[in-house]
């Protein structure tokens, strides 16, 4: 399958029962930022500078644990920031986890080893690791040597423990897809359980703009991508692969995805910032959503991100005969845990004492722990 069974199901009810009770605006993943303070500067990402006058604000357990029950949402995308420098990061898994969520911690995989004790296995518990590209380039992106080393320990670490853990790329003008193809060969020999992908979003505050791709950019790199790359588990479902590959039009469904932060609910969306809410329910219902979305916000016009139309894939909207039959085809198609996961032995391979380039090994290469990001009160970040 492509991903466990308890969330396939939990899901399914949970959208069953909204379609039933006739709601038509409801959440799949609640975005929860506990933090946006970050130990890297990447490239292209918005965050870090978007909320750089409110970097030190972080939400408390109890803020997350009470947005996650306003919102409803059955799966959380624990984000930022890099969460893992969240100091009760542990403590916030283990209660969204005892509350029936399903979880994708997303990180840089820079500290999974160092806190990995503070987590246990679970079946609604995935590792969510950012890579975009192999050892030189994703630490060009990231803007920091040694950043690939230590995810991927990270992610060998987690994988010894009997974690689940699968991989977010992020897609610009410049990303060489071989190089992607080559990556998800390498994390499929480390038994890496599936991959979500998604074109970049020209966020307002990166001023390096030449990054980012238009429309018609994103369709064609992403019908190279689609042949490259699903052979493998891809976490992204058919029907957005259409839509990035330019094969049908989706509309945006951004409240599928709402955005919780220090500032509150994040209106309109995950990736622009017009306003801030005090609930869930005051953003859906006093946001413009009709002012919203490609031609009618020039921000939307080139956006395609996973986080505003993946839910429009699984909510059905723009709907085809046989998508519904498609959707079960590419659940029950799908096989997690790589190489180890169809073997079925546990057991390692060459990859494991590789250092990520695919040129030759490093043998017993250890990266030193990273200094705690969290001390005496203050972030240690940049």
């Amino acid at each position: 399958m492509r991903f466990p069974l308890k969330l396939t199901t939990k899901l399914t009810g949970y959208i069953a029962g909204k379609r039933i009770r006739g709601e038509r605006k409801f959440p799949l993943v609640l975005m929860l930022e506990p933090l946006h303070a970050c130990n890297l500067t990447c490239t292209g990402c918005g965050r870090i500078r978007e909320y750089k006058s409110t970097i030190d604000e972080m939400l408390s357990v109890e803020q997350c644990l009470a947005a996650a029950e306003d919102c409803g949402a059955p799966v959380v995308s624990i984000c930022g920031g890099e969460p893992m420098i969240y100091p009760e990061i542990g403590r916030l898994t283990r209660e969204l986890l005892d509350r029936g969520k399903h979880i994708y911690l997303c990180t840089n995989g820079m500290f999974i080893r160092k806190r990995l004790h503070e987590f246990r296995p679970s079946s609604s518990f995935f590792w969510n690791v950012h890579l975009d590209g192999m050892e030189r380039n994703h630490d060009l992106a990231v803007e920091r040597d040694g950043v690939f080393r230590e995810a991927i320990d990270g992610i060998k670490a987690a994988k010894a423990a009997g974690f689940y853990v699968c991989s977010n790329t992020t897609i610009y003008r410049e990303t060489d897809l071989q190089e992607i193809a080559d990556l998800y060969a390498y994390l499929y020999e480390l038994g890496v359980d599936g991959h979500m992908i998604s074109p970049a979003y020209s966020y307002a505050a990166v001023q390096t703009k030449e990054i980012f791709m238009d429309r018609e950019m994103i369709r064609e790199k992403f019908q190279l991508a689609c042949d490259l790359l699903e052979k493998y588990n891809l976490m992204t479902s058919p029907i957005y692969l259409e839509y990035l590959r330019g094969e049908r039009e989706l509309m945006c469904t951004a409240w599928g995805n709402p955005t919780f932060n220090p500032r509150g609910w994040k209106g309109p969306c995950y990736l622009m910032t017009d306003t801030h809410h005090g609930s869930f329910q005051e953003y859906v219902d006093d946001t413009p959503w009709e002012n919203y979305g490609r031609g009618r916000d020039p921000r939307c016009e080139h956006c395609m991100v996973h986080v505003g139309y993946e839910p429009s894939a699984v909510l059905g909207g723009h709907r085809k005969f046989g998508d519904n039959w498609k959707m079960l085809h590419w659940q029950f198609s799908g096989h997690m845990g790589g190489s180890r996961g169809k073997s079925g032995n546990g057991q390692g391979s060459s990859a494991d004492k590789s250092n990520g380039h695919g040129k030759g090994s490093v043998g017993g290469y250890a990266p030193p722990p990273p200094k705690p990001a969290y001390q005496d009160g203050n972030f240690r970040i940049l």
